[in-house]
């Protein structure tokens, strides 16, 4: 996910922002999830991203993660060097995912306004961050600094990616003068707010993602769902 997190006891990783274009037309590169090869890989990231979303990097073990995906304690280690190195894996297949929806929800927007690209871009996030197999972006919100350099760079770089997504709607919205502040600031505090949604929001409760991404883009541009 992308962007600066607010701050929170577990500091989120950051990224600069870098213009980058949208993905070319055809048969998207599937993930590591799309890809199911058979092997038990696709379980161990599930498992283990739900485990360290759940209780933190530190305190699950490989055996609690092997357990979670229904194989025998050692079998992890077939697929993955160390914890660490499944650590990095879930951070970057949800970055990678993160990536391919939020392409995807610009190209459907193509020819539409700027509000209305903005609204796509919010809703996939909120649903990357809180929606059906999320727990990959939150780990890496909170979990980055777990990571050695080399790991934190490349994922740095996917999430340079993933902002510079936003950098040409919101600054077609403050060239209308729908968004008043500017547009580097902008991101940092929106992508701020939104990341911060995972330490409150209860699915039980009645706000759906319909609802945040309306209250979001209210507070941010001013623009309600009965003006959409």
């Amino acid at each position: 996910m992308p962007a600066h997190a607010a701050t929170s006891a577990k500091p989120p990783a950051g990224a600069s922002a870098l213009v980058a274009p949208l993905r070319p037309r055809g048969r998207p590169r599937k993930t590591l999830l799309e890809r199911d090869d058979g092997n038990r890989r696709t379980d161990l990231l599930r498992a283990a991203a739900a485990l360290f979303r759940s209780q933190g990097f530190a305190a699950t073990t490989t055996r609690d993660i092997a357990a979670a995906a229904g194989m025998q304690s050692g079998s992890p280690f077939y697929h993955f060097k160390s914890k660490d190195a499944l650590l990095f894996a879930v951070m970057h297949e949800g970055m990678h995912s993160a990536l391919a929806r939020q392409r995807d929800s610009l190209q459907a927007q193509q020819g539409q306004s700027a509000m209305s690209q903005l609204r796509a871009l919010v809703q996939t996030h909120f649903q990357v961050l809180l929606g059906p197999d999320s727990d990959f972006v939150p780990v890496m919100l909170y979990e980055a600094r777990s990571l050695n350099a080399a790991q934190r760079s490349e994922l740095s770089a996917l999430q340079a990616e993933y902002e510079a997504l936003w950098i040409p709607v919101l600054t077609d919205l403050h060239t209308s003068g729908a968004l008043r502040a500017p547009v580097g600031l902008a991101r940092l505090l929106l992508l701020g707010a939104l990341n911060w949604s995972v330490q409150w929001f209860d699915p039980r409760k009645s706000a759906t993602v319909a609802d945040l991404t309306d209250a979001a883009m209210a507070l941010f541009v001013g623009h309600s769902a009965a003006s959409t």
